[in-house]
C-alpha cells in the first residue's frame, strides 16, 4: 500500500465512523452529548422563523408606569393599575397599527402571581415606539366572569383575528385556586365580551374545573394579514403550559381537548430532559399554517437539577419552534433543539424572574416584516425583528 492511499483509507474509516456517531446520537436523543457541541452560529432550518433581532436602543418598549391611574370595580378604589410589572404581551394589526395587549401587575403585594392582573393595551405606527391606553382593555369586575377572576386577574393573553374581523384573546383567568384557560372577542380591541373557561362544555364539564392556560390558535398569513385557519374542518388550537396539547372548536368559543386511547389528554409535545425545554414546554404565539406545515412557536424552560440544558442558567425560559404535519396536526415532524431567542440582554435578566426569561406571545406580519413581542424577565415588554429578505441566524448559542 503507498502512501496516498494509505491516507485515504485512513480519512474514509474516520468519516464513517464520525457519520455512525453522529448518527446514533441523532437517533437515541442523546443531548447530553449534543450539550458539548460549541455553536458559533445558531443556523435555522429553512422551515423555521427568524432569526429575530432586537432594536438596538429601543427595548424595552413597554414599562411600567406608577402614575397611570384607574378605578377598580373590584377594589372600588383608584390604583395604579401597571404600577409594578408590564409583560407577557399578545398583538395584533388593527388598521395601520400594530397593537399591543399586555399584562399589568399593580403593587397590591409581592411575588410572582400574587398580584392582580389585568390586560392593557398600546399602539404603535412603527411596532416600536408605542401610546398606552390609561385604562386597562380586560380586568376583573362585577361580570359573569367573576368567579374565575378574582383576586388575581386576567393574564397572559394571545389574540388571533377572524377573516370577517373579530378578534380572539385566549387569557388565564386567576382567582388565586385554579387558573383557567378563557376566552374573550372583541371587534375594536377595547370592549371586550368575556365567554369564560374555554373546555367548561367539553365532556360534560369534565376539565371545567382543570389547571390550563396558553393557547394558540391555528392562523395564516392572507394577503399580508394573519387571519384564523381551519385545520381539516375545524378551528384548532394548541395549548398548555407543561405539555403542549390540541383542542378544536367549531365556534371559536367552545374547545374540545383531544383525548388519547386511555381517555386521558393527549399529549403531542413533552419537555425533553438535557435540553433547553427540559422542564416544560408552553405555548406561544398563534400558530401559523404555511407550506411546510402548521408552525408553533412555544416558551421552554430549562430544569434546576443534573438534567438540565447546561448551556442556560437553570430556570430559564428560552423561545423554540415546532412544525407540525399539515394534514396529522398531532404529528410533529420537525423540532429545533436550540432556542431561537434566549435571553440575552440585561432588562431580559433582570426584574421578577431573575434566572432570564423572553416569554414569546405576541407575532404579527406588518409592512413585510415579522415583529415578535415578549416578556421581559416577568416585569417589561421587549420586541425583535425578522425581516425575510434577510435570512438572520437565531440568537448565538455558547457554553
Amino acid at each position: 500500500m503507498n502512501l496516498s492511499h494509505f491516507f485515504k483509507t485512513l480519512l474514509f474509516s474516520f468519516l464513517i465512523l464520525y457519520s455512525c456517531t453522529s448518527t446514533k446520537n441523532k437517533e437515541s436523543g442523546d443531548a447530553a452529548v449534543n450539550n458539548d457541541i460549541k455553536l458559533s452560529e445558531n443556523i435555522l432550518p429553512d422551515w423555521a422563523l427568524g432569526g429575530f433581532n432586537r432594536i438596538k436602543d429601543k427595548n424595552p418598549v413597554i414599562t411600567p408606569d406608577s402614575t397611570i391611574k384607574f378605578y377598580c370595580p373590584m377594589r372600588k378604589d383608584s390604583i395604579g393599575w401597571q404600577e409594578s410589572d408590564t409583560f407577557n404581551p399578545a398583538a395584533t394589526v388593527f388598521g395601520d397599527k400594530i397593537f399591543v395587549l399586555f399584562r399589568a401587575e399593580d403593587n397590591s403585594a409581592q411575588g410572582i402571581g400574587k398580584r392582580t392582573s389585568r390586560i392593557g393595551l398600546a399602539s404603535s405606527y412603527d411596532g416600536i415606539t408605542m401610546e398606552k391606553r390609561n385604562n386597562p382593555v380586560l380586568f376583573p369586575s362585577e361580570d359573569n366572569v367573576k368567579e374565575f377572576e378574582w383576586n388575581g386577574g386576567c393574564e397572559d393573553p394571545r389574540i388571533a383575528l377572524t377573516e370577517d374581523g373579530i378578534y380572539v384573546m385566549m387569557y388565564t383567568a386567576w382567582n388565586r385556586d385554579v387558573p383557567r384557560l378563557c376566552v374573550a372577542t372583541s371587534k375594536d380591541l377595547i370592549s371586550w365580551e368575556k365567554h369564560g373557561p374555554a373546555f367548561q362544555k367539553a365532556y360534560d364539564g369534565r376539565f371545567k374545573d382543570m389547571a390550563c392556560k396558553s393557547a394558540s390558535i391555528v392562523t395564516k398569513l392572507k394577503d399580508d394579514k394573519l387571519v384564523i385557519e381551519k385545520v381539516n374542518g375545524k378551528y384548532f388550537m394548541y395549548w398548555g403550559e407543561h405539555f403542549i396539547n390540541p383542542a378544536i372548536s367549531e365556534d371559536l368559543i367552545n374547545w374540545t381537548p383531544i383525548l388519547d386511547k386511555d381517555n386521558n389528554l393527549l399529549k403531542v409535545v413533552k419537555p425533553r430532559d438535557y435540553y433547553f425545554d427540559s422542564a416544560l414546554t408552553e405555548c406561544g404565539p398563534p400558530a401559523i399554517m404555511t407550506d411546510k406545515g402548521i408552525l408553533l412557536l412555544y416558551n421552554g424552560k430549562n430544569k434546576k437539577d443534573e438534567k438540565r440544558d447546561k448551556r442556560f442558567n437553570a430556570g430559564t425560559y428560552s423561545a423554540g419552534q415546532i412544525l407540525f404535519d399539515i394534514n396529522d396536526p398531532y404529528k410533529v415532524i420537525a423540532q429545533l433543539d436550540v432556542p431561537f431567542f434566549r435571553p440575552i440582554a440585561s432588562f431580559e435578566k433582570s426584574g421578577q424572574y431573575k434566572d432570564g426569561t423572553v416569554f414569546i406571545e405576541g407575532l404579527v406580519f406588518f409592512k413585510n416584516k415579522w415583529y415578535l413581542y415578549y416578556g421581559c424577565a416577568d416585569s417589561k415588554v421587549g420586541v425583535a425583528v425578522y425581516n425575510p429578505n434577510e435570512k438572520t441566524p437565531g440568537d448565538p448559542i455558547s457554553l
